[in-house]
């Protein structure tokens, strides 16, 4: 699957050149709220459950900024290849209130925070100004780090930070698909939803996948 994708990807942008010409260029900036799904996390969903809560799972927000060429192939189909810098991640937050002890308010949290070079390559269809686009997306992990804190009484007890890079694979192949539309002084608008298709973990032994949805706003030049 993954090789019909970076396929996909190499076809479309092989098109995108041939149109050249026409081609116009933009920037688009926005948040981004991540994720990671999968059998993997299930099992984790599943096993925090019998917590009642002082477990909780949370996406990480985040922003995404680039640029992208967009380039017809006819008055109402174009391709659009773009690069972004994206933050992505995964986080846990435990709460534990011993009753007549609350005030002793022990907490933890681990995040993941990943930042990806995303690439993109969309076939995009422009109806009257509303946009609706997909395509393939490869992406490269450039940073992990693994942020864990505790502390009681309104003090840190442990706050540390791991460069955890190596331990996730570094190419990330996916899809991404999503909405927008275009104001007439080249102002854009979109939304979007990033599956990745690639096991997150270098071993590639957990069925735990990168997830995000995004909302921007662009300028054409």
């Amino acid at each position: 699957m993954k090789k019909q994708i970076l396929l996909l990807a190499f076809i479309s942008f092989s098109t995108a050149v041939m149109a050249q010409t026409k081609t116009s260029f933009g920037i688009r900036a926005g948040l981004s709220s991540a994720g990671m799904r999968g059998d993997a996390v299930n099992s984790l969903n599943n096993l925090i459950d019998f917590t009642n809560g002082a477990i909780t799972t949370t996406g990480k927000k985040g922003f995404f900024a680039g640029g992208y060429a967009a380039i017809p192939l006819s008055d109402k189909i174009s391709v659009e290849p773009a690069i972004y810098y994206t933050q992505k991640g995964y986080a846990l937050q435990g709460e534990l209130n011993l009753k007549g002890f609350e005030f002793l308010g022990a907490n933890a949290k681990a995040q993941l925070n990943s930042t990806y070079i995303d690439v993109p390559v969309v076939l995009k269809a422009n109806l009257n100004g509303l946009q609706f686009f997909a395509g393939p997306q490869i992406s490269y992990l450039a940073k992990a780090d693994l942020h864990t804190t505790a502390g009681a009484l309104g003090f840190n007890i442990v706050n540390s930070k791991t460069d955890a890079t190596d331990q996730f694979n570094r190419l990330d192949a996916g899809i991404t698909a999503g909405i927008g539309y275009q104001l007439g002084n080249g102002v854009n608008i979109m939304a979007a939803y990033d599956h990745g298709l690639s096991k997150m973990d270098a071993g590639k032994n957990m069925n735990a996948y990168n997830r995000a949805f995004k909302i921007g706003i662009g300028l054409n030049f």
